[in-house]
Order: structure tokens, then sequence, then C-alpha cells
């Protein structure tokens, strides 16, 4: 490219660190008499980012097993007490909400009332601690394998951990739901890919679950058309 009588060219170099690739870039411009004139180095960063790695039941095993992954296991207290990952790390992603303003008791009360009478559900709220709690007990450079009950948390987890520096990341893709029994040594009362079972709906099958969606569906109608309910109920002989 040339402009009143000037004419100008660059070149770039590549180096390489371990984390990250550095381009540098030199201008020259050339006088109207030839002369050449360098001017500074240009430096531009680009930061290569590691990928988590997305593995099976068995997959998991062998980072495990083989190239020494640290398991930290995301769940609530609840599901992880039911069974766990022997010699793993228990850092929830969610922590039991015992909150007490307003809003969070009427949403504690509904929330116990069905989906934690039902299905054993904690209800909790994200943990503010848990990317330093996790930094306490590994460093960034660690091998570390997230996993939870169906694979949406851990995945929330690595995304957490990768921003804050960690490069070797792994997640089980649907979660301890889908290993076989077996797969890992185990900790508690049954087997991981049960651990996300509980309440009224494994104690009374089909049956729980058809009476908790009336129950669910009755509030409902209550809630949002309290006079046409009151019609309904008027008309129940006693």
């Amino acid at each position: 490219m040339a402009a009143g009588g000037l004419g100008s060219c660059c070149w770039s170099t590549l180096s390489y660190t371990s984390h990250f690739q550095v381009r540098t870039s030199s201008l020259v411009v050339k006088a109207p008499r030839g002369r050449l004139v360098t001017g500074k180095p240009l430096r531009r960063s680009f930061v290569i980012k590691a990928e988590v790695k997305y593995v099976n039941g068995e997959e998991a095993k062998q980072l495990v097993a083989v190239e020494g992954y640290s398991v930290v296991d995301v769940r609530d207290t609840s599901q992880f007490e039911r069974a766990h990952i022997k010699s793993c790390y228990h850092i929830p992603l969610f922590i039991e909400n015992k909150d007490n303003d307003i809003g969070t008791i009427i949403k504690r009360t509904l929330h116990n009332n069905f989906s934690g009478l039902f299905y054993g559900l904690s209800f909790t709220k994200p943990n503010p601690e848990f990317v330093q709690t996790v930094k306490s007990q590994l460093s960034p450079d660690s091998k570390v394998l997230i996993v939870c009950q169906e694979g949406l948390r851990s995945a929330a987890a690595a995304d957490k951990l990768d921003q804050a520096g960690f490069e070797n990341i792994a997640c089980i893709t649907s979660g301890l739901q889908s290993v076989k029994p077996g797969t890992f040594e185990s900790v508690g009362s049954t087997e991981l890919q049960d651990a996300g079972k509980a309440g009224l709906v494994t104690v009374q099958g089909d049956i729980s679950r058809v009476l908790g969606a009336i129950l669910v569906c009755a509030f409902l109608f209550i809630t949002f058309f309290p006079d046409l309910a009151e019609k309904i109920i008027g008309l129940i002989p006693i």
C-alpha cells in the first residue's frame, strides 16, 4: 500500500510458551529516497484454552486409574450420602438454602410440599464459595474429573473452573446415572446410578407420580383461578 510517496510492509513471527501463542509484528516504512524506517514491534497475545473433556463411565474410570485424575463430586449432600465414589472430594455446586426472607420462605415451603416430598430434592442455592473451595483443595494444573448425577451440574462446574484457570477438566457426559454398577468403588447405601432417586416416588412408584401430578395441578388451579375453584369446592357435598 502506498500514500504520498510512502510505501509500507509488515511481517510477523510466532513464538510459543506453555500457555500462550504470541505474535510479534514489525512495521517497515519506505521513505521517499529509499531509506527504511523500522517501527516498534507490535505484540499481540492469543490465549489457547484447553477444552473440557466429556467422557463415558468407562473412559472416566481410565482417567482416574491410569492418568491420575482427582474426582470432584458437585452434587448436594443428600445425593452424595446415598452413594459416592470412594476417596473423592465433595464440593457441592449448590448448597441448602436456609435464608429466611419472605420470598425464600414461600419458595421453600412450596418446594418441600411438592418436589421435596415426592422426589427428595433439597431446596438449594448456588454455592458462592465453590471455586475458592476447589482451589483450596486442588491446584489449577491438577487433572480433575467432575461428577454429578445427571451431567448438568458437572458441566456448569466445569465452566466455572475453566474460567478460573483450571486446564485439565473432564466430565461424565450423562452423569453418574449412566455409570454401570462396579465401574467405580463406591461408598453409600445404594448404587451410584440410583443416588438421585428419593422421596415418595421411590416408595409408591407410579401411584405417587400420578398423585403428585394431580396435587400440583390442583394447587396451580386454585392459585390462578381462586373464584372458580371456590365454586367447584362449593358443589362438593359434605
